[in-house]
């Protein structure tokens, strides 16, 4: 079932999410629920928050080749346990902040454990546009949206950009 995605500003977004103690039945359909809203918006990575869930869990997929098979990741409680120094430019974008990119620099490399739907520990080393992305969706659980990295007036400039948007929202 597609969900809504909340647009920033707003108070959910900037939250500090739950952690899972253990994966239920409701949570994997949480997680199918957000795979499918990421796929049809499109996107690449989607977090709890941004559907007005605030666990931690995020999903991605960063397959963008035609052709390829598609790698879903269901990620519950996902920590960088470890980060390159090298790091990686990329024009950043969120759904919860649609049609505004800007650049942001992260580590180019991250080591992140998670638990997998089953309730498994997994590790994963990512690197390029996946640790890009997985960054991203961790920062969301924490309260952070990639404009958080831009100096303030540019942070402003798209914070107003999403007033407008939603009063326009509104009125449809």
């Amino acid at each position: 079932m597609k969900r809504s995605i909340l647009i920033h500003p707003d108070p959910r977004l900037k939250k500090l999410c739950a952690p899972v103690a253990d994966v239920t039945d409701d949570l994997r359909q949480l997680a199918d629920d957000m795979l499918e809203t990421m796929y049809d918006a499109p996107g690449i990575g989607l977090a709890a928050p941004q559907v007005g869930v605030l666990d931690r869990l995020i999903v991605l997929d960063c397959i963008k080749e035609e052709g390829e098979a598609p790698r879903p990741l269901v990620m519950f409680n996902p920590q960088v346990v470890a980060a390159s120094d090298e790091t990686n430019v990329y024009e950043e974008g969120c759904l919860s902040i649609p049609e505004q990119y800007a650049e942001v620099t992260r580590p180019r490399v991250v080591d992140v454990e998670w638990m997998d739907r089953d309730g498994n520990p997994r590790q994963e080393t990512f690197d390029g546009l996946w640790a890009t992305c997985v960054q991203h969706e961790i920062d969301h659980l924490n309260g952070k949206l990639f404009i958080d990295y831009l100096k303030p007036l540019k942070r402003q400039m798209i914070t107003r950009k999403m007033v407008k948007l939603k009063r326009e929202l509104a009125r449809a």
